[in-house]
């Protein structure tokens, strides 16, 4: 295989295809995502990653950004991330992983963190690589999810944050595990892009823009070759 750069989401020719996704998602026509995705996606030589990371993530970035913008309702940004929750699942199952690096993650969303849809690509982009993951999913109890690090003593913690009012959980998250765990830890997600969001913070290993940055990082962290 090539470079990740070769691999990974690189491929201007789905942009066309993200708007069309987009247009389904806001349409609520999950059959019409799904057709997309694998006619016009895989069909065309679309790999599984390049649909993670250029269709979905790209469209689900400019749903939250409607939303900001009250372009759209809750209502209309709750069905487009059902859609993508769909489509996750329904590509999860035509995938083929790496054969394994001998390494695992454990990606959650802090307490009070609903939107999963991000850290969901992250634990899947990961798994196709060859990580053991684990996924926690949104909303997890910073006490429930330092237990569950504790028990099952994973190689990296992937923390995500989308909104800013969750920032002070992510805080609370990273220092109750610090003080408990030796795992090195990775935050990431959109509330980090806002200016001086990512200052201030102790006891991180990396900050991640997307699944493609935290795919890279772990492999730097814990010495896995590409």
């Amino acid at each position: 295989m090539g470079s990740d750069e070769d691999c990974l989401g690189n491929r201007p020719e789905l942009d066309e295809l993200s708007r069309s996704y987009l247009a389904a998602q806001l349409a609520g026509d999950r059959r019409e995502a799904l057709r997309l995705l694998m006619e016009e996606g895989i069909g065309r030589g679309s790999s599984v990653i390049d649909l993670h990371l250029q269709v979905i993530q790209q469209a689900q970035r400019e749903i939250g950004r409607l939303w900001e913008q009250n372009s759209i309702s809750i209502a209309q940004e709750h069905q487009a991330t059902a859609v993508s929750q769909l489509a996750l699942a329904h590509l999860y199952q035509q995938s083929i992983r790496r054969p394994s690096v001998g390494k695992s993650v454990l990606v959650s969303c802090v307490e009070g963190e609903l939107h999963d849809v991000g850290a969901r690509i992250c634990a899947d982009v990961l798994e196709l690589h060859g990580f053991g993951v684990r996924f926690l999913g949104a909303n997890v109890p910073t006490d429930c999810l330092v237990g569950f690090v504790e028990r099952t003593r994973p190689d990296l913690v992937a923390l995500s944050v989308t909104l800013t009012t969750h920032l002070p959980g992510a805080r609370a998250a990273v220092e109750a595990l610090r003080g408990r765990s030796t795992a090195p830890l990775a935050v990431g997600g959109r509330a980090l892009d806002l200016p001086g969001a990512r200052e201030g913070w102790q006891g991180v290993a990396t900050f991640g823009a997307d699944a493609l940055d935290l795919l890279r990082s772990a492999r730097n962290i814990l010495g896995v070759s590409a």
